[in-house]
């Protein structure tokens, strides 16, 4: 099922988390990027988001945490092809004490095209005891922040509504 027609613009007008020229070892039997690297592409993006909202990996080494992907959705709108630039955006939907929901999209900057969208919740994991676990107050306040920007956007997310943060 396609998700809803986002503007373009509406996307780009987000802070981009990521950006990456798809190299040739990303090419499938398809002459096209090959779906598994999709979902790698979005890994890689999502510590630049994590680190914004203070989750580094110096922060991670001092607490003992990390996090953990509880479910993850991706819709694949048009192809990506090697050497195609494309660019990681990232918009927050919602929140909780132990969890994030949230989603990319995944602008093929080369053929001025949406080519992806990953939506994901997430949670913060206490490492030493193997269990999610409340974000930290400080870490807590720049999610919300960050969640009242997003909530202020003049779009309505494309979310698959299956997925939720509480």
């Amino acid at each position: 099922m396609k998700p809803p027609a986002v503007p373009l613009e509406k996307i780009t007008a987000l802070e981009p988390v990521y950006r990456l020229t798809i190299p040739d070892d990303y090419l499938d039997e398809n002459g096209h990027m090959n779906m598994r690297w999709y979902l790698a592409v979005y890994d890689d993006a999502g510590y630049p988001l994590a680190q914004r909202l203070g989750l580094t990996p110096e922060f991670h080494a001092r607490h003992g945490s990390g996090g953990f992907d509880l479910e993850h959705h991706i819709h694949y709108l048009s192809e990506v092809m090697v050497g195609d630039e494309v660019v990681i955006y990232a918009r927050l939907l919602g929140f909780h004490a132990k969890r994030i929901h949230y989603m990319m999209f995944m602008v093929n900057h080369t053929r001025g095209r949406l080519a992806s969208i990953f939506e994901c919740v997430t949670a913060f994991a206490d490492l030493r005891v193997r269990r999610t676990a409340p974000y930290p107050p400080e870490i807590a306040a720049r999610i919300a922040e960050l969640a009242a920007e997003h909530q202020r956007l003049d779009w309505p997310a494309p979310v698959c509504g299956v997925m939720s943060a509480g």
